[in-house]
């Protein structure tokens, strides 16, 4: 994909480590120009547009509304951080005594992630929110988790170009 402005003088010599992911979120959230011309507020899906991919990082912005949830997911390979620019997001990670561990994040929050973190965004209130999201190496594939019926996790290996959204468990 060609880098779209305001953006093109982006451009990276290597995969990024997660503290050089979360400047590049920072810098990006703190220039609006980067990213307020791509929200697309939608009541019924994520919106969410790639701003920079190359061959060692990817860069989207994600507009959320109330109800928006990606389902459980990771990251295949890839370490990520994501900067909120607008509103507040929920992220979720699974804990083995079967509860969840919830954290908000909200405007001028920037927080980062390794390859194997696991875990749910989701939208839980009535303000829209905005975040952008840095990838690296870049991604290609990513994890869909579902709980069966039995408790147990089953992962579905999805390409990064398919909308992340909750899998139903199996039957």
């Amino acid at each position: 994909m060609r880098p779209r402005p305001p953006v093109p003088t982006l451009g990276f010599e290597h995969d990024l480590d997660r503290d050089e992911l979360r400047a590049l979120v920072g810098r990006l959230a703190a220039d609006e120009t980067a990213w307020r011309p791509h929200v697309r507020l939608d009541a019924e899906r994520r919106q969410f547009e790639q701003l920079w991919r190359d061959g060692h990082a990817d860069i989207w912005v994600i507009s959320w509304m109330r109800g928006h949830d990606t389902g459980f997911h990771d990251h295949d390979v890839s370490r990520g951080a994501v900067a909120v620019v607008a509103g507040e997001i929920v992220e979720e990670r699974l804990v083995l005594s079967g509860g969840l561990f919830e954290r908000r994040h909200a405007t001028g929050d920037v927080f980062d992630f390794d390859a194997s973190h696991v875990h749910r965004m989701r939208k839980d209130d009535d303000r829209p929110c905005v975040t952008i999201h840095a990838y690296s190496p870049p991604l290609w594939r990513m994890g869909a988790y579902a709980v069966d019926a039995d408790g147990t996790l089953r992962r579905t290996s999805i390409s990064y170009a398919e909308e992340l959204r909750p899998i139903d468990a199996a039957a």
